[in-house]
């Protein structure tokens, strides 16, 4: 099925020093914005003893109508969220994809991917808001609610 909606974006993604018995080190996504299309695929941001910070470019925010309950969910929680999946690459946290979907995001958790639910944006909230106010009829009180691509029939 192909996406309706697309959104160019990019993930800040930070490595910090920890003081633990396992790991030295400890990746997350941080931020994530609109992705200009003039930056690298990688960009250094900011680097200091205890911290780094690089910008990763490539990905996009893919809207399908099956999803759009949980889109909706997302858009209307106090604390919107962008899901980031992202897998270690020759020493450096790499995201792979992205989701405004709480359902894409639950199975990023739980498939013990690395993962973070990043604060969404103003900007990207509002590009959601609008595709879902073209594509999303919420269901009546009451009635039977679908999440996702593996909803019930």
């Amino acid at each position: 099925m192909a996406a309706i909606e697309s959104l160019p974006i990019a993930v800040v993604m930070q490595r910090r020093k920890v003081s633990h018995p396992w790991a030295d080190e400890a990746w997350a996504a941080v931020a994530v914005l609109r992705d200009e299309a003039s930056a690298p695929a990688i960009t250094p941001l900011s680097s200091d003893a205890e911290r780094q910070s690089w910008l990763v470019s490539g990905l996009a925010l893919e809207l399908y109508r099956d999803d759009n309950e949980s889109y909706h969910e997302n858009w209307l929680a106090p604390m919107p969220k962008v899901f980031v999946a992202w897998r270690m690459e020759d020493g450096q946290a790499v995201p792979q994809r992205a989701s405004v979907s709480y359902v894409d995001g639950t199975r990023m958790f739980d498939s013990g991917e690395s993962a973070d639910g990043v604060l969404m944006p103003p900007d990207i909230h509002a590009w959601l808001g609008n595709y879902l106010r073209l594509n999303y009829t919420p269901p009546e009180p009451g009635g039977e609610r679908r999440h996702g691509k593996r909803a019930r029939s």
